[in-house]
């Protein structure tokens, strides 16, 4: 199973979200849940077939993630949102789950997106 991991900033755009999800192709998607009643977030949802799953900020603490931005870090305490949560819900399916590949950042700068494989 591919788990990803998206983040986003206020921004973004449907399209935007659409665009880096379609890219990756995942099984299912995880956000902050903090972040999932931004109006174009809830554009997405209502048109992704994609089950997501909504994670809690405390939740990503402190999970080892291949990348770090430092201002992530004081805020979150992980190096990296998309990394964290595709490790979250990739863990919800098999504790062995493992990041493919370091965040993706989309052309424009609004999106972030991880996946985690499980095994």
């Amino acid at each position: 199973m591919i788990c990803a991991g998206l983040g986003f900033n206020s921004t973004v755009c449907a399209a935007q979200l659409e665009d880096i999800v379609a890219q990756a192709a995942p099984d299912i998607l995880a956000v902050l849940a903090s972040k999932s009643q931004i109006a174009e977030f809830t554009r997405f949802r209502r048109r992704t077939p994609l089950p997501i799953v909504e994670i809690q900020p405390g939740d990503i603490g402190g999970i080892d993630t291949l990348t770090c931005s430092p201002r992530i870090k004081a805020r979150f305490g992980t190096g990296s949102v998309a990394e964290a949560l595709a490790l979250v819900v990739a863990r919800r399916h098999s504790p062995q789950a493992r990041l493919c590949a370091p965040r993706q950042i989309g052309p424009d700068g609004t999106t972030t997106l991880a996946l985690a494989e499980t095994y």
